[in-house]
């Protein structure tokens, strides 16, 4: 299958890799399947295109929004053109999920056209919920934000249509019940904190601590030890580089926009890692 340059993330997601891409993707090897257990924003996965894939993210609405494009664009395109970038609107929209009863009655073209709408017009594009899963960040004041981003929709949908790829919306070690040798995963989960309060684990109200983290490098170790080839993105804090250090450790400058103090947006450290030459 041809590569499509339209087919790109449709959602601004923290820590989204689309600065890393060239380094990351130079580093992939040839795989029968792709597993992405933490998928994100997809910046990887849409660069790649892989005609084979198992893609997961614990954030159902984020997964509700990759299952929509496949199966109904249409409809979620004649949806999100509803929408108003307006103060009061976005927050009447963000208040949707306050009432679960009413909430869970909204269709999934509803909701994953909710969720686009909000990614574009809140503060930063910063997807974010609070310790009950509701979406908290404010309204952004874009003069003219990208609400409609029909062709990519588009492309994003044929690609999903066109390829064999399962969605997935489980903890990430039980999404990678079928990898077999042959196989690649690329792991690019909630980073470790390099301060407290650079903490952007907040996309899911489960949250991702250290000692996930630890539970995260058992699962590498568990794959290197079936000959299974993975890559993992995190920080360059020393909890990383000591908790990976039997593994090919790079560190490579990536530029981050979100930072709840502009001064700190800029360049910072980023490890790959890998076990594979």
């Amino acid at each position: 299958m041809k590569q499509n340059r339209l087919v790109a993330p449709v959602l601004k997601w923290v820590g989204g890799k689309r600065q890393l891409l060239p380094e990351i993707v130079k580093r992939i090897p040839d795989f029968s399947t792709y597993y992405e257990p933490f998928v994100g924003g997809g910046a990887v996965l849409f660069s790649l295109q892989p005609q084979k894939a198992v893609i997961n993210d614990i954030s159902r609405e984020l997964m509700n929004v990759y299952q929509v494009i496949k199966d109904h664009v249409d409809e979620l395109i004649e949806d999100l053109k509803k929408h108003k970038n307006e103060k009061e609107y976005f927050y009447r929209i963000r208040e949707l999920d306050r009432d679960k009863k009413h909430y869970e009655s909204l269709s999934k073209v509803e909701r994953a056209s909710r969720i686009l709408y909000l990614n574009k017009t809140c503060y930063n594009g910063l997807f974010r919920v609070n310790k009950a899963g509701e979406f908290n960040t404010p309204f952004g004041n874009y003069r003219n934000p990208s609400i409609v981003n029909e062709p990519t929709l588009r492309a994003v949908s044929s690609y999903f249509n066109q390829a064999d790829i399962t969605f997935l919306c489980c903890d990430y070690e039980q999404a990678l019940k079928t990898i077999r040798k042959g196989d690649f995963v690329y792991f690019d989960p909630p980073y470790d904190p390099v301060s407290d309060s650079a903490n952007f684990t907040g996309y899911d109200k489960g949250g991702f601590d250290r000692k996930e983290q630890i539970r995260l490098k058992s699962v590498c170790d568990k794959l290197n030890a079936r000959g299974i080839k993975f890559l993992l993105s995190n920080s360059a804090t020393e909890f990383i580089l000591d908790l990976y250090k039997d593994y090919k450790i790079e560190i490579i400058q990536a530029k981050r926009a979100i930072n709840c103090n502009p001064s700190k947006r800029g360049e910072v450290d980023e490890v790959l890692v890998r076990n594979y030459e």
